[in-house]
């Protein structure tokens, strides 16, 4: 079997080599909003009952609103990577996975323990009548790559001629409502979205997210999760949250945003991607400068398949940002 994958986060992992307690450290290795909204108030007994139905279908009606779903309620899952481990079952075995990368690497790691063939492509051109299953994160992490809608609906019709699947995840597609293809999964019964909560809110430790797929797909979902699969606390605050304006927290983020472009353009470094909640960023020493950045306590993303690149978050505030930019500068790299 594949080995795990070294993602972003690993806070502790990197005080015990380069030290400092955690607290001491600055994380930017992730996508994560920084600045986490504030929790709502739930009835208290949300926490003392197993998750009743009617919080699931509120949080789904909540959903539907919010992702623009029409007749199709999306499914509340325990984060999108619970779901991404249930991707084999949805496909089958004899035939060809695709992936548009490179990308997010938990669904080549899954697919290909599950005994899949993967073929990594770049275009729709790529792909095949071999290929039962295809994969795309849009936008894209790292690249931020984005795919306009109807390229990826030609893309579900086209892999619907012979019985193909197409997976999107759109985890960072809360900032690009206008690249969405989830209002358009009830006119395609071989497309599935996959929406993350916690990236954009700031709450990713509540494992919250959902999928946008036609009722046998959910149902299936819903089956190989098992009953109270999310947390009644998470159902709760996300109906709140999503029936909330989210404006002043979609600005938030493009304001914190533009501020750390502004420090790796002081700094002189290369952005060459990137969505709202990170930047990535090409230098020739790139492992070199992520250690560096470690010995200041700034935690960064590297990648095993580019040497040449980093993934660089958010900082929470103004003082973030002046840490990021005297650490760039004593780095001298």
């Amino acid at each position: 079997m594949t080995g795990p994958i070294v993602h972003g986060g690993g806070i502790t992992e990197a005080a015990a080599r380069f030290g400092g307690a955690p607290d001491d450290w600055l994380d930017l290795s992730t996508g994560i909003n920084p600045c986490p909204v504030a929790l709502p108030e739930i009835d208290p007994r949300v926490w003392h009952r197993l998750p009743d139905r009617h919080l699931e279908e509120a949080a789904r009606a909540a959903a539907c609103s919010c992702y623009r779903t029409g007749d199709l309620m999306p499914l509340p899952v325990p984060g999108t990577q619970a779901v991404i481990q249930l991707l084999p079952r949805l496909a089958d075995s004899r035939r060809r996975a695709a992936i548009f990368g490179p990308t997010y690497g938990e669904y080549a790691r899954v697919l290909k323990a599950a005994g899949l063939v993967v073929d990594p492509v770049a275009r729709a051109d790529d792909l095949s009548a071999a290929h039962g299953i295809v994969v795309l994160v849009n936008p894209n992490n790292p690249t931020g790559r984005l795919f306009p809608p109807d390229e990826i609906l030609a893309m579900a019709t086209a892999l619907k001629a012979h019985g193909g699947l197409l997976v999107v995840d759109e985890a960072f597609g809360d900032l690009e409502p206008e690249a969405s293809v989830a209002a358009h999964v009830a006119a395609h019964d071989n497309l599935v979205v996959f929406r993350s909560f916690g990236k954009f809110f700031g709450l990713a430790g509540l494992r919250l997210g959902f999928v946008v797929a036609s009722i046998s797909i959910t149902e299936a979902f819903r089956e190989w999760l098992g009953p109270w699969a999310v947390s009644g606390p998470a159902l709760a605050i996300s109906v709140q949250l999503m029936e909330s304006d989210t404006k002043l927290i979609g600005d938030g983020i493009l304001e914190r945003n533009a501020a750390l472009h502004a420090v790796l353009r002081g700094a002189g470094i290369n952005v060459i991607g990137g969505t709202g909640l990170f930047a990535l960023v090409d230098h020739e020493r790139a492992y070199d400068l992520h250690a560096a950045l470690c010995e200041e306590r700034i935690l960064t993303r590297k990648f095993d398949y580019d040497r040449r690149w980093l993934r660089i978050g958010l900082a929470a505030d103004a003082d973030g940002d002046r840490r990021l930019a005297e650490a760039l500068r004593k780095t001298g790299l």
